[in-house]
């Protein structure tokens, strides 16, 4: 049988065990607790970084040429399809040649009469010359058959021009394209009757390939620009090696580049922007006027930059930051300026010299002061 003061000591003994166990758990996760917190980080590189532009654009035909009448009559025949292909000089439209014919038969004969006149005229010009010269005739008389012969040969050259007119006439009966290029809607039918004076034009014809986009950027962009490659901050490119690119409203990127065709160099005193053009090969019809897409464009490059991963940054609706790991291995918070992305990666502008140790291990979650554990440092060219 035993004791009871062995059965209180066996009972303080298991007592004092537990407590130490409790206090060495207690200690070694304040221990865990008091560790650095481990962080990956990437080292900051200067770099030179393309500045560009991405602004809305409008699709417009390379040329586009209104078909009117150029002689007035009734429409007796569409010769062309809608929508179709068609060179300068194919025939669309026919307008009654009738009249136009007996125009220009009317004209033959006023000429041949004229022509008949006119040798009349010389002939007996030509015998008054004769019987002046032994003064059979008077000078009165032999002037007067000059005058008469000279009238004639005008009324022959003026009988000319109504022929060559008349033909012309019956020519522009036949309605032709004065381009290459794409038909649109006929925009009257047969029986209309056209005319010189007709506002609406018979159809249009529009050469989509090439094919401009007009696009506009701000003024203030423009000046900014070129005060900082005047001062040196930028670098300019030729325009002869600027590449255009169009996105189109889903997304996709059309296939062809383009290339910069005009710029203004005057402001549109109503939006404040300065007018562009590019000019795009258009093989497939794929693009179509009046269409709208992003217009993407280098237009310098800025050799003080700094290329961060996406998720190192981090944004305000005040202000863009990065956390960096300091000498110390402390978390720094350093206000930077993001206006763009390259190739999914920040292009910071200002506020990093190169050399910085940027966190990327959930930098939202880091605050300034906090000691840290690098684990390994690289690139900031590359993702993590």
């Amino acid at each position: 049988m035993s004791s009871p003061l062995f059965g209180r000591q066996t009972t303080w003994l298991c007592a004092s065990v537990i407590l130490g166990l409790s206090a060495c758990s207690q200690e070694q996760q304040q221990a865990e607790n008091a560790a650095p917190p481990e962080v990956e980080v990437h080292m900051a590189e200067m770099t030179t970084s393309p500045i560009e532009i991405s602004v809305p654009g409008r699709l417009e035909a390379y040329r586009q040429a209104e078909v009117r009448a150029r002689v007035a009559g009734i429409v007796t025949e569409r010769l062309y399809q809608e929508g179709q292909e068609v060179k300068k000089g194919t025939p669309l439209f026919l307008i009654n040649p009738e009249l136009l014919t007996a125009a220009r038969d009317q004209a033959a004969g006023t000429l041949a009469s004229a022509e008949a006149n006119h040798r009349n005229a010389l002939d007996k010009l030509e015998r008054y010359r004769d019987l002046a010269s032994d003064h059979s005739v008077s000078e009165r008389d032999y002037q007067a058959a000059v005058s008469e012969e000279l009238q004639a040969k005008a009324q022959v050259l003026t009988a000319k021009a109504q022929l060559d007119k008349a033909k012309l006439d019956l020519g522009y009966a036949k309605v032709t394209s004065p381009i290459d290029g794409r038909t649109r809607r006929a925009m009257v039918t047969e029986g209309a009757l056209v005319g010189l004076d007709s506002p609406t034009p018979l159809t249009t014809v529009e050469q989509i390939d090439p094919i401009y986009v007009n696009f506009s950027q701000p003024a203030s962009e423009v000046m900014a620009l070129q005060r900082a490659i005047k001062s040196g901050k930028m670098k300019g490119v030729a325009r002869d090696s600027i590449a255009v690119k169009l996105v189109f409203p889903d997304g996709s990127e059309y296939a062809h580049a383009g290339k910069l065709f005009f710029s203004d160099i005057a402001v549109d005193s109503s939006t404040d922007t300065v007018a562009m053009r590019a000019l795009f090969s258009n093989p497939d019809r794929e693009l179509l006027p009046g269409g709208y897409v992003q217009v993407q464009l280098k237009q310098a490059e800025n050799p003080a930059t700094v290329l961060v991963p996406r998720d190192a940054l981090i944004r305000t609706a005040e202000s863009s930051s990065v956390m960096i790991a300091d000498e110390q291995d402390q978390v720094q918070a350093l206000p930077v300026t993001a206006p763009t992305m390259l190739n999914g990666q920040w292009v910071i502008t200002s506020g990093l010299k190169g050399g910085e140790r940027i966190i990327v291990t959930n930098p939202a979650m880091m605050a300034p002061g906090t000691k840290v554990k690098v684990l390994e440092a690289s690139s900031s060219g590359t993702q993590p």
